[in-house]
């Protein structure tokens, strides 16, 4: 198979599997990004130059805070694939875990691990060049996922996501990239309508920040969950099998 195809498979599986699981994604989505969203709100409300110190504490105050945003903006991403990871992946002779049962069986410290190295890593890129970043992030961002699956160390996770890109890197990007990139655009969007109809208080950031977080983030952990899968059984010939429909039966080979 051609890399197109494989491109355009994935993308053709994103929407299929997202109409699928709208419902468990963005429920697991509110219950993830509304407090993560009261975070970036309070970080938006950081005024750095109002800080009564010497240059130099000033400087490293707007690099603190530029990296808390960074963090804030990515933190949760990660995490939140591995848990999506966990949902659509489930054996198909048993039924489809609720959210409490979700909750039990996800690799929390470690994914948690996994976002934070991901996220240092990801800046330190970004303070050597900004194309360092981008090819940090698209190496590592299969990281969280793979943990969830595989239940595999942070270490191994960080290793196992750049020996699955390795050789994909385009495939990996073409589908990353974009997604983030129109994220983004709707998630400023999102906030900007949210001052628009709240003014410019936290409030109104933190709607804001939560629902762009909530729309966006199920479709990118989704796409994550899908390469990961892709990579993975183009690598070892086989993957854990996908959920695509929720409740659905086991056949009677499966069952």
């Amino acid at each position: 198979m051609t890399r197109r195809r494989r491109l355009l498979g994935v993308y053709a599986r994103l929407g299929r599997t997202y109409r699928a699981w709208a419902p468990t994604l963005l429920g697991l989505a509110t219950l993830v990004f509304i407090p993560l969203g009261f975070i970036d709100a309070l970080l938006e409300q950081v005024d750095t130059s109002s800080l009564d110190v010497t240059s130099g504490f000033r400087i490293a105050a707007v690099i603190g805070a530029l990296a808390a945003v960074t963090a804030s903006s990515l933190f949760g991403e990660v995490f939140f694939s591995g848990a999506i990871a966990a949902s659509l992946t489930y054996p198909e002779e048993e039924e489809r875990p609720g959210f409490l049962r979700l909750a039990r069986h996800i690799s929390y410290g470690r994914l948690i691990a996994v976002d934070i190295l991901f996220v240092a890593a990801v800046i330190l890129g970004a303070l050597v060049f900004l194309v360092g970043a981008l090819v940090v992030a698209v190496y590592f961002y299969l990281a969280g996922v793979v943990v969830e699956l595989e239940k595999c160390g942070v270490r191994e996770g960080f290793v196992r996501s750049f020996r699955l890109v390795r050789g994909h890197f385009w495939m990996v990007a073409a589908v990353v990239l974009p997604i983030e990139i129109v994220g983004d655009a709707i998630n400023e969007a999102l906030v900007n309508l949210a001052h628009h109809l709240l003014g410019h208080g936290l409030l109104a950031a933190w709607v804001g920040e939560s629902a762009g977080n909530i729309a966006t983030a199920p479709v990118a952990s989704v796409a994550i969950v899908l390469l990961a899968l892709d990579l993975i059984r183009h690598r070892d010939g086989e993957a854990p099998r996908l959920k695509r429909r929720p409740g659905a039966t086991p056949t009677p080979e499966a069952a």
